[in-house]
């Protein structure tokens, strides 16, 4: 640095007290979320630039985009999503010494243009009536209105609060949850014939035809003395059929929440690598960075549906309702 009496002096590439150039520090947070573990951090920038990250810089690094998580995560949901799925993962947390489960609560939706859109993330206890709840008012408060099917696995918590806040919703129990629910009634040497009964069940032409079959399978199950599966069967097939209602080129993505799972199961092999979090907020804020970075990939930027034709179908039912 040139040694000048009077005038300071300060370089245009790197500012004053500036350790780190801001590119580097946002690299090292992409690492974090894309699902390197803060080891893997500390050994990369060793092999790169010689010189070891400590794990508090990373953390210090990663609470600059805490804020930016949570404006975007309690940001306005923009538009009328018809199509929402439902879902929640159990993570461990350290609590008092223990270490417990806690919930994160995650909602998906298709808009009317036919793109996905993660419409929010929540920390709950667990999965139960307080916790749905809690996520239900808070998707409410945020704008999420104009939903006409949401798809979930049979939770009683949720299934009655979603009676509280979209009572006008149709609700759409995910079929691949609904046969393993019947398979444990099953001897395992007879689940491969069960599920080929089952799945008939949805490969029918409409809904009435659904209904007809699935009484069938429930009298096949009883001769086969497989009661218990087939009061499973009678109970449940109704609340698999919502899906029908709406158009057939849609059937196959609306009957299971497998677009959600498929999230979930990234989100469960970046959480693996921590382990136990400190607290639910650090576990929360890692399951909404790493949504924020999948909305902002090809997955939300990919046209998922056609919603051409349910749009007809809601203008048929609302002229019909006016004549």
């Amino acid at each position: 640095m040139p040694k000048l009496r009077s005038l300071p002096f300060e370089t245009e590439i790197i500012k004053r007290y500036q350790r780190r150039e801001s590119s580097v520090e946002e690299a090292l947070m992409e690492m974090y979320l894309a699902g390197v573990s803060v080891r893997r951090v500390e050994d990369i920038t060793q092999a790169l630039w010689g010189t070891r990250v400590k794990p508090s810089t990373v953390s210090e690094l990663n609470q600059k985009i805490y804020d930016r998580i949570e404006e975007w995560r309690n940001a306005p949901i923009q538009g009328k999503p018809p199509y929402v799925y439902l879902d929640g993962i159990a993570l461990k947390r350290s609590w008092g010494g223990e270490v417990r489960d806690v919930a994160v609560l995650v909602a998906v939706g298709v808009n009317h243009e036919g793109f996905r859109d993660i419409l929010g993330v929540c920390e709950g206890a667990k999965e139960d009536k307080a916790g749905w709840t809690k996520f239900l008012r808070h998707l409410k408060e945020r704008g999420l209105q104009g939903v006409e099917l949401i798809v979930s696995d049979k939770c009683l918590g949720l299934v009655e609060s979603l009676a509280e806040f979209y009572p006008e919703a149709r609700w759409q129990r995910c079929v691949v949850h609904w046969y393993r629910n019947v398979f444990s009634d099953v001897p395992k040497a007879k689940v491969k014939e069960v599920a080929a009964m089952l799945k008939a069940i949805h490969a029918q032409e409409d809904g009435e035809a659904a209904l007809v079959k699935a009484e069938a399978v429930a009298q096949k199950l009883e001769s086969m003395r497989l009661g218990k599966a087939a009061k499973t069967v009678r109970e449940g097939y109704e609340e698999t059929l919502r899906y029908m209602h709406f158009p057939p080129e849609h059937w196959r993505s609306l009957r299971t929440n497998n677009p959600l799972e498929r999230i979930m199961r990234e989100i469960r092999r970046r959480t693996r690598v921590v382990g136990s979090f400190p607290d639910g907020r650090s576990a929360l804020m890692l399951v909404a960075a790493r949504l924020r970075h999948i909305a902002g990939t090809k997955w939300g930027l990919r046209r998922y549906m056609n919603m051409d034709r349910l749009k007809e179908q809601d203008k048929d039912e609302s002229a019909a309702l006016a004549g």
